[in-house]
């Protein structure tokens, strides 16, 4: 007897691994992907009420494996305006369980305000420091004990440096089967000189080029192309790390 929803399922992998070889889409993606970042489309939205900074391909694909894992905790590096904080907690808020703890060097006095004034702050627990200190991979460490399902998202300082020593010191945390998610991983596609001189990363220097130094040395790792070839157009290309073990 077929089994409908796995035929969707298998229907849906060949759709997307089509993506991946049609090469007129992947151009669209490309120069859409260019022009958007340029005009700052990823601060267009917010996620019940609180801005997002993110692309909302890359939110479905986070709504995808939150839900296909149930991490009961999610680590994010980087806070701003804790759009992205309120949302994965409201995934974990259907799901039933779980919590998000994000860190970041300087959490501003307004946007902590707005995060812990949420309905979703239940679910919220924030550290202030910088990312890669020990005393906040220490404190970081705490959260982690008792937890069985760890997914982590980078999203701080974008620089090869900081990144690679955010990959190396945070994913220990991911469990197997679990995903560490780079964003802005773009920076290393998009034209020379397309960003402003005050940014201290650009081509060469950046999370994708960290990401590829991580992954030649952690072999417990793998990017999902999977994820690239569904949304196209996204911040966070060759970003989507699985752990495999």
């Amino acid at each position: 007897m077929s089994n409908p929803v796995q035929e969707f399922i298998e229907e849906r992998k060949l759709r997307v691994n089509k993506n991946g070889q049609n090469k007129e889409l992947l151009e669209a993606a490309k120069e859409f992907n260019i022009a958007s970042n340029k005009a700052q489309y990823s601060y267009n939205f917010s996620w019940m009420g609180r801005p997002i900074i993110q692309y909302p391909q890359d939110m479905i694909a986070m709504q995808e494996l939150i839900w296909d894992i149930k991490p009961d905790l999610i680590i994010e590096t980087g806070i701003a305006h804790g759009g992205s904080l309120i949302y994965y907690a409201s995934l974990l808020e259907l799901i039933g369980e779980g919590e998000v703890l994000g860190i970041d060097i300087d959490i501003r006095a307004h946007n902590k305000a707005e995060i812990e004034k949420h309905p979703m702050f239940k679910r919220i627990k924030m550290i202030e420091g910088s990312a890669i200190e020990q005393e906040t991979i220490d404190k970081v460490a705490e959260y982690t004990k008792g937890k069985k399902r760890i997914l982590v998202c980078l999203d701080s300082n974008h620089t090869h440096e900081h990144v690679l020593a955010e990959l190396e010191m945070y994913s220990p945390f991911v469990t197997k089967d679990s995903y560490l998610v780079v964003f802005d991983t773009i920076v290393e596609d998009l034209p020379e000189g397309y960003f402003s001189q005050s940014r201290p990363w650009g081509i060469g220097n950046n999370p994708k080029t960290a990401v590829n130094e991580f992954l030649e040395k952690n072999k417990d790792f793998s990017i999902d192309e999977s994820v690239d070839n569904k949304v196209l157009i996204s911040v966070a290309p060759s970003g989507y790390l699985k752990r495999l073990k």
